[in-house]
Parts: C-alpha cells; structure tokens; sequence
C-alpha cells in the first residue's frame, strides 16, 4: 500500500516493545483526537454564540435546546475539552515516569508542557463563556489573583477585565482569547510537537544492543493502532455526550450567588484550597506558577538515565524525576479531594 500523508507522519518502523499500549497509553494521537474534535465543534457552536452579557447565556441555551443537535455538539465540545486535560496530564507524566525527556526529546517536552498549560488556559476561558453563576468563582476569583501580582497586577488585571470590575469588555476578551489567541498557538505548538517527535527519532527506546526482542513494527501498522484506539476514545467520547449534559446554571445577576458559596472548575480545585489557607498571591499565582516552572526545568537539572534504561517504565536513573513530578501530581489530587469534601 502507498503509504499516505499519515503514514509519512511516523518513522518506517519503530521497536514492537515501545508500540505496545501498555507503555504508550495511547495518550498522544488521543489528545490529537481530542483536538481535532475540539476545533470542530467550536466552529460550530460559533455561528450561534453571542458574546454579551445579556445575550451569552440565551445563546447557550438556544445551541443545547433549539439548535438541531446543538446539545449533542455542545456536549462534545465540553467533555472532550475536559478528556484533553486528562490525556494531557498522563501523557506528561508517561513522558518523566519513562524518562523519554532527555535529550535530544528535552525541547519537545518543554513543548508538552506548554501544550497543557495552554489546554488548561482555553479550558479556563471556553469555561467563563458560560457567562452563568457556575463560572462566577472562575471570573470574578480568577481575574482577582491578577490584582496580586506585584509591580503589573494593576495592569494585567485591567488588561484581562478591560474595566474596574468584570463585564462585557470581560465577556468578548476572554472570546477573542479563547477562539484566536489561544488556539492559534495551540494548533502551531500542536503540529511542531508532532513534528519534533520524528525529528527526535521517534518514540524513546534503548540502543538495539540492550533491547530484548529485535521485532519492529511497520508504520501501517502503528497508524491502524492509533485510528483504533482514536475511534475507541471518539466513541466513548460520544456516550459520555449522550448520558451527561454539559453544566449550564442560571445567567449572571448581580448578587443572585455569593463568591464564597461558588466552586472552582474541577482543574483548579486545588487553588481554590490553597486560597482557602495562604495569601492569595502565593497560594494563587506563586505557588501554581513554581510547580509549572520546577516541571519545566526537569529535564535541564535532574540527570536522565543512561540510553540502556530507556524504552520502560520507571527507569532506575530517573528516579528523582519521578519522585518529584509523582508528589505534585499526588499533591494536586489531594488538595482537589480536600476542596470536593471539605
């Protein structure tokens, strides 16, 4: 078979041992998944979204109840922003707890880690579009913590509100981010990962002296894997979209829910309970701020293991790595679980 556009998009072959799911998970052409379905049903949902204050929530509902298939579309487009944090988040730490960081792949980590954080950015705007009380913590919460920043809070506060306090400069700000601004770098970053991964050489695998099969796989073969587990996950996808509703509360009024009674977006639970102990601006901006940069600079000042350890789970020589990136992960839980159950 003529090989495709697809199909020039991986390396000829690759070692079966590192093709496998177990050691994959899967979670790359998932997020890759994940965003195609995103950028699809946004565009949709743009032809009836209005970003005013008076006129984004009616729009919302008239996309979930008036629109034909509106609500199954709308749906998907949540969930599937939600499962892209997710997949986000394991495939980073599939990447420290398999050592596949070090060089020459330490630049394409970095560009995963950016990645999430800009999944996280849109998930936190796409969130405040509702324009509901359910994102009132979200707005009014989140745009505070920019106030707290020393020297520019003033500033990046008015430059994100657009005015004294949240309101229709808010509204259309946080679309023109959320629809150019934030998935133009998305989609670039997007295709210059992908590129960097062949460009590395593909996926991390030891020197074929300490391998302990010399099977490969084709690149067919690895492209039939990853359109099986995509439709795996697009269908699971869509049962989730069907069974569950996308969250949508009653329009913004003024002193209709009070700030303390809101909740946080599931992703920032843990700052909501950071918030709850310390000052705001280093529970809230500090602290989140440090973790990303520490993750950033793994693979700069931790050592890596050698190539012989490479290809596996939780290779001895990065030990420290993972330590470190396993206790933030299990901090961000437990803070999450803290804020759920009080």
């Amino acid at each position: 078979m003529r090989p495709s556009f697809f199909h020039h998009l991986h390396p000829p072959t690759i070692p079966a041992a590192q093709a496998q799911w177990r050691y994959t998970l899967g979670a790359g052409g998932i997020a890759v998944m994940l965003v195609l379905v995103l950028l699809v049903t946004g565009a949709l949902e743009m032809f009836f979204y209005i970003p005013t204050p008076d006129q984004a929530g009616p729009s919302i509902q008239t996309i979930a109840f008036l629109v034909p298939f509106g609500g199954l579309v709308r749906n998907l487009h949540y969930w599937a922003a939600q499962a892209l944090i997710v997949v986000a988040a394991v495939h980073l730490l599939r990447v420290v707890f398999t050592a596949a960081y070090v060089p020459p792949r330490r630049f394409n980590y970095l560009l995963g880690l950016a990645l999430l954080v800009l999944s996280l950015l849109l998930d936190f705007t796409g969130y405040a579009l509702r324009w509901d009380e359910g994102v009132r913590w979200a707005l009014v919460a989140g745009t505070n913590l920019l106030k707290t920043v020393p020297w520019m809070g003033g500033g990046l506060y008015a430059l994100a509100v657009g005015g004294p306090e949240p309101g229709g400069a808010t509204l259309i700000r946080f679309y023109a981010w959320h629809v150019f601004g934030l998935v133009l770098p998305l989609v670039i970053l997007s295709a210059w990962h992908l590129f960097r991964v062949r460009r590395d050489g593909g996926i991390a695998v030891p020197p074929p002296t300490a391998r302990a099969t010399a099977e490969r796989i084709s690149r067919n073969e690895l492209v039939r894997r990853e359109a099986l587990a995509a439709l795996i996950a697009g269908v699971a996808l869509l049962a989730l979209a069907l069974w569950r509703a996308a969250p949508l509360a009653p329009p913004i009024t003024i002193g209709s829910v009070g700030i303390a009674e809101a909740r946080a977006p599931w992703f920032l639970l843990w700052v909501q309970q950071l918030l709850r102990w310390g000052d705001p601006f280093w529970a809230g901006v500090f602290v989140p701020l440090a973790l990303t940069v520490g993750l950033a600079l793994i693979p700069y000042l931790l050592p890596g293991p050698p190539r012989s350890q490479l290809g596996r789970w939780f290779p001895p020589g990065g030990r420290l790595a993972q330590i470190i990136t396993g206790a933030i992960a299990l901090l961000m839980i437990g803070l999450t679980v803290l804020a759920l159950y009080p």
